[in-house]
């Protein structure tokens, strides 16, 4: 009955058509080419009716290439497919502007690949596209690229798309295979059997976060943060955009192609293609597992940090800073009667003459003195009551660069400076004493 009651619409329209002598309602362009009778795209079409019933323009064929079998001289195109334009001057104008475009279609290489609401990979998703299926291109658009696992701009272009079920977004070329059609058939991707598990909220979820080492979480917690270390962005990044899983942490470097990531069980994915799962334990702590070089299955956790990695890193930066200035006005100038004098400046680096007696033991005799003071030490708990803090003082003017590191306590008359051995420092933390310490006194320069 349903079908009975589109056909009597559509013969009451034609009728319409008929009686007031079949007039042109104006011209538009053609999309997406029409197989049988053959119109390319991007093909200036007249038009008669409009249907939002049955979502089609009906339009007039090409004297040129109507089917010689058939007398039809009219067509029905689905609406997202054509483009009204009006009067056939602005049509003409618009198929010149379409005509680089035309004939350029594109097949999806990645299940899953976004069709977006804007040129933007922050902006909202408006359709999801399966593996093999055609998009027609309309166009190109400016955009910023998305970034890879690399932290690098991903190669390619934005273009505005049309899908083959009406939907018009934006899509970036990376995983499209761009084509020419203008003869025969296009070939439509078969449907997926397995569903695949994006439109998971909880997937979603972790898709969208920032996924850093445990590592990062320990440092943050513990109030020692080694800078260099959060600056190298170790992370775990699904690469749900470029289909290919990337986890970086200290001592492992690994990359997974895959084909899509699917669910299994709760708050489970496994990585189709790839010898790799996570799970969520909770919102913020996510397990990855996969197969080492020797095969054995390991499993990393990492975590999603309040916080953006940059802004740990000026937070630290800034207290370190504080840090400094705090023996620089205690000097600038610092003056032992055996060691001689060290002169700080505002931006860090220290000129330390009249070191003799530290010649061998600390020092090469080849240095001049001049260096950089960082402070990029931490102590372990129990030495925070009893000294200030800890520093490194690195000679820069020899090569390679000699760095000493030291405890220092201030005092109302100076600084004490208390060689730190190497072995005494574990991940930037001075964890214990030499056996026989070396004390090192200065005087602030009441001169200065």
């Amino acid at each position: 009955m349903h079908d009975k009651n589109r056909l009597l619409i559509f013969f009451t329209l034609a009728a319409a058509v008929v009686l007031s002598s079949c007039s042109r309602m104006g011209y538009g362009v053609l999309l997406w080419s029409v197989d049988d009778p053959q119109v390319l795209s991007g093909t200036v079409l007249p038009v008669y009716i409009k249907s939002n019933i049955n979502q089609v323009w009906v339009v007039g064929i090409p004297d040129s290439i109507k089917n010689d079998k058939d007398d039809t001289n009219k067509m029905e195109i689905p609406l997202p497919r054509f483009e009204f334009s009006g009067s056939k001057r602005k049509a003409l104008q618009r198929a010149a502007e379409f005509a680089e475009f035309a004939h350029s279609y594109a097949e999806n290489l990645q299940d899953g690949l976004p069709i977006r609401e804007t040129s933007d990979n922050n902006s909202r998703r408006v359709y999801r596209m399966r593996t093999g299926e055609i998009v027609k291109i309309l166009g190109k658009s400016n955009g910023i690229p998305p970034i890879s696992t690399t932290g690098d701009p991903l190669p390619g272009d934005w273009y505005k798309v049309l899908t083959q079920d009406g939907v018009t977004g934006y899509c970036f070329s990376f995983r499209l295979k761009i084509f020419e059609h203008e003869d025969g058939t296009l070939q439509t991707a078969a449907p997926v059997l397995e569903i695949e598990a994006a439109d998971d909220p909880e997937l979603e979820m972790v898709l969208a976060k920032v996924w850093s080492p445990d590592l990062y979480f320990q440092m943050i917690n513990s109030k020692r943060i080694d800078t260099d270390v959060l600056g190298r962005n170790y992370r775990f990044d699904p690469g749900m955009e470029t289909k290919t899983a990337r986890i970086s942490v200290p001592d492992v470097e690994r990359e997974f192609t895959y084909q899509g990531i699917f669910q299994e069980g709760e708050r489970a994915w496994r990585f189709e293609g790839a010898d790799l799962k996570m799970n969520l334990r909770n919102n913020v702590t996510l397990a990855v597992q996969y197969p080492d070089n020797s095969g054995i299955r390991r499993t990393l956790v990492f975590i999603s940090l309040a916080s953006d990695v940059n802004d740990i890193i000026a937070q630290e930066n800034s207290r370190r800073e504080d840090q400094y200035k705090a023996i620089f006005r205690q000097g600038p100038v610092f003056t032992s009667n055996n060691y001689g004098t060290i002169t700080l400046s505002q931006t860090g680096s220290f000129k330390w003459t009249g070191f003799n007696l530290l010649v061998p033991q600390l020092l090469s005799e080849e240095t001049g003195g001049e260096g950089r003071v960082l402070m990029n030490l931490f102590l372990a708990p129990s030495f925070e009551q009893s000294n200030t803090g800890a520093l490194t003082m690195r000679f820069t003017d020899i090569r390679p660069n000699i760095s000493l590191r030291f405890i220092y306590s201030l005092d109302n008359q100076g600084i004490r400076l208390e060689v730190a051995p190497d072995y005494a420092v574990e991940d930037n933390t001075v964890t214990r004493r030499s056996q026989s310490p070396m004390v090192l006194y200065f005087f602030k320069d009441s001169v200065y």
